[in-house]
Order: structure tokens, then sequence, then C-alpha cells
């Protein structure tokens, strides 16, 4: 239960509220003083715990337990956002640090809260880059082979990236900008690249954000390619392009970046040329890819996406999940790690080890249209691969809630990586189908 509130604590206090009502607990009474000083310390060491790496990662952490302001500091702010702001009038901090010779029996707790918060202190007080962070590129997330072997980190608001931003003609410029950058930060960057001048802003040709979407493939004859040589539009068909989803980003939108998905790329232009935006020819003409991988042995390239999925599952945050679905777009900023695995998992269905993320992409790509109606190809198939095939569709069958997923799933020791949107589907369903409140009170079933 504990784990429960520390986790989803957002959705019923903001933290700063949370952290107050510690402080109000933590005096105690003349009676059993020293239980309710525990179970205080029990509560915020598990909160510095659990949110340690994310405290790590903003500028006021240091300020977490030991600011003083005037009590009650109803300050607002996002439910989904982690803010770390002041506690009460007396620094809950020092008030613990005191009870260390009145309290022996809360040495060992009161130390161990002394080491995280210094740790979180040190990290942020540490000003000096380290030597081996870089500006990560984002200009497609899984097709750098530098970014496959290298080790991955969990990304953060506060990381520096690259990325690019096309133009109507699919010329483009590269931007270099803060993973938590807002649509305005990004078109300023954008303009300064371009030179674009206020004159022009001012007679109306403002540059708008667009995020674009291809579903691949032209539309008309079968196998045609638009766009001749050169690159642009202006060589382009538009009957034979891929149907596209355009939409117009609002400037106090933030981290759009790992929110593209395949064949989805950035766009800046004006409402004028809103209407003449196509995908970009690679987009429209499949080139072949390396086929080195037919030549791999099944069981290695299990083991490569099993191990590369678990680079990017152990990035992930807990609270990213409760965001995620909770927050929906306000908790757009915490759920960068997240996002970057849903966006793994689409790219893998369109081309086991205990890795049901890459088990579910693989089999729901073979069932895509697109596969499925190869019969030649199914008919030449052996017999045992077709029965094999038949046994990964049952398992995936989302009949009776995914009743056969869910018992094998259940069969498994970790380590595992589980199919994630099925988690973000019965999130779903329980912050919908639960209240919050029930008379006033916390709902303890939806925690």
């Amino acid at each position: 239960l504990l784990d429960d509130i520390v986790l989803t604590h957002s959705l019923f206090l903001p933290t700063e509220r949370f952290l107050q009502q510690l402080h109000q607990q933590y005096p105690g009474g003349p009676w059993g003083a020293a239980r309710r000083k525990r179970a205080v310390l029990a509560v915020l060491l598990h909160f510095l715990e659990t949110y340690k790496g994310l405290l790590q990662e903003e500028e006021s952490a240091g300020k977490v337990i030991k600011v003083r302001v005037p009590f009650p500091c109803p300050l607002p702010q996002s439910p989904g956002v982690l803010a770390l702001t002041p506690l009460a009038p007396q620094e809950l901090y020092l008030l613990i640090m005191k009870d260390t010779s009145l309290y022996h029996e809360l040495e060992d707790e009161i130390i161990k809260l002394h080491q995280l918060v210094e740790t979180v202190e040190l990290k942020v007080a540490d000003e000096t880059p380290p030597p081996n962070k870089q500006v990560k590129p984002l200009f497609r997330h899984f097709r750098r082979i530098d970014s496959c072997l290298q080790t991955r980190v969990a990304f953060r608001g506060s990381d520096e990236i690259f990325c690019r931003v096309y133009m109507p003609d699919h010329s483009y410029v590269t931007i270099r900008s803060r993973l938590s950058a807002s649509v305005q930060d990004i078109l300023a960057s954008v303009t300064e690249k371009l030179q674009y001048s206020e004159e022009q802003s001012a007679r109306g040709d403002a540059l708008i954000l667009v995020t674009m979407a291809s579903s691949g493939g032209a539309r008309g004859t079968e196998g045609a390619a638009g766009g001749a040589g050169g690159g642009g539009p202006a060589g382009a068909d538009p009957t034979l392009c891929p149907a596209a989803e355009k939409a117009v980003l609002q400037p106090s939108e933030e981290c759009v970046f790992t929110t593209l998905g395949i064949n989805s790329h950035l766009f800046a232009c004006t409402r004028d040329t809103f209407d003449s935006l196509v995908p970009l020819p690679e987009e429209i003409q499949v080139v072949p890819g390396d086929t080195e991988i037919h030549r791999a042995e099944p069981e290695d390239v299990a083991n490569h996406l099993t191990a590369f999925h678990w680079e990017l599952f152990r990035c992930i945050h807990e609270l990213e999940f409760v965001d995620y679905v909770f927050h929906g777009e306000r908790g757009r900023r915490e759920t960068a790690n997240l996002e970057l695995l849903l966006q793994r998992c689409s790219e893998v269905q369109h081309w086991q080890n205990q890795d049901m993320l890459s088990f579910y992409a693989i089999v729901i790509g073979l069932n895509n249209a697109a596969v499925s109606r190869l019969r030649l190809t199914w008919e030449k198939l052996p017999g045992k691969f077709k029965n094999l095939f038949r046994k990964f569709e049952n398992l995936t069958d989302p009949c009776r809630n995914h009743k056969t997923y869910r018992e094998v799933l259940a069969k498994m020791k970790p380590p595992l990586i589980p199919f994630v949107p099925l988690i973000l589907k019965d999130l779903t369903f329980l912050h919908e189908g639960s209240k919050t409140l029930l008379d006033g009170l916390v709902n303890v079933e939806k925690l």
C-alpha cells in the first residue's frame, strides 16, 4: 500500500501538500511519538527512494526538504508534475536531524535520510556537465547504429537533443534544443536558423509547427513512387503520395520530439503553405534495406531484440505510466522514455526470450493486411510453422481480456518485458471506471 500511495499521491495531493502533511504529522504527541515519527520517516524515505532520480534532475531539488515558507502554502501545480516546493515554517529536515539525540531508536532511519538528501543535493550542486554527456540525436531514434550500440540512459526534460525540422520544399534545418522545449521555443530556433525576419511575421507570414505522419505506400497504382529525382515536392504527383495526417501544434505544447512515430516528421511552414505539405520522398518510395538479418540465427535475433528492449524498458520510471494514463497531455514531459518504447513496438511490428513486447509486435505485424494477404507465400510455409504461428495467434488473442496472455505472463519469472500497451489499457480502465474520491475521501481501491 505504501508503494501505491507514494507513486499515485499526485492524483489526490500535489507534492508540496503531500510533504506538508508529513510535516504536520511528524511532531507526534506525548504518547507514541517515536512510533509516529518512525511512520513519517518511512513514508519520507520511500518517497525519496522512489523519486531520487527525478529529484536529481530538478534545479530546485536541494530545497525539497529544507526551504521554509509560511504555512500553509497551496501553490498552483499541474497534478502530473513532480513539484519540488517548500514544506512548512519549520525546516522538516532540521527538525528530524535534531531528533537524533532524543530518539536513538530512529538513528538508522535518520542516517539514511541524511544520505539520501545529501545525494540529491550533491548531484544538483555539481553544475559541471559530465564528460560523457553528449547532445542526443533524434533524427530517428533506432535507425542509427551508434545509438543502438551504446548503453541507453533515461531521457530527462533537461537533455539537449538534435532534431531536423523540414520546410515545405523538403529542405531542413537542424536545431539543438532541450527535450522539454515548447513549440514556441522550437519555432524561435527555426526562425533564427532561417533568418526569418520580424517583418515577415508582421505581414501574417508567421511560422507554425506541424507534425505530419505518413501511412507509407503510394495511393493509386500499386508500387508507384511519387516524386522525381531531386527530393522536392515539386516533382511529386499528389495522386501517388501516401495518405498523410497533418496536425498543427499549439505554441504551449512541450516535449513533442519523442512523440514522433513511424514516418513522422516536424515541418515549419506558414498557414498559406499548410495544405501543400506532402511527405518526404523516402516515405513514398520504399527503399530495400539490408538483408543481413536473413542470415542471422533466430535465437541471436531474439537475444539482441531482448537486450535492446531491456535497455529501453529499464529507463522507464513507474511514474511515467501514471502520468501517461491519468494526466494525458499534461504528463507528456514525464513520459518521454515510455513513448520511446511504444514507438519501438510500432517499428518492430512493421518488420522470445520473455520479451512479450517484441513477440506481440511481430505477431501483429505478420497479421497486418499487407502481409496476411500474401496467400501464395503463406501456402509455401511448412505445416509445422503454420501450426506454430496459430499458437502464437492464440496467445495474442484479446478474447476474455487477454486471458491466455495473462496466464502465460503469470508463469514467467523476471526479468521479462511485458506488452506495455496492455498495461496502459488496464490503467485506463481503472482510471475511467473508478472515482478518485468517494464522499470526499480517497478511493483506496483506485491506488
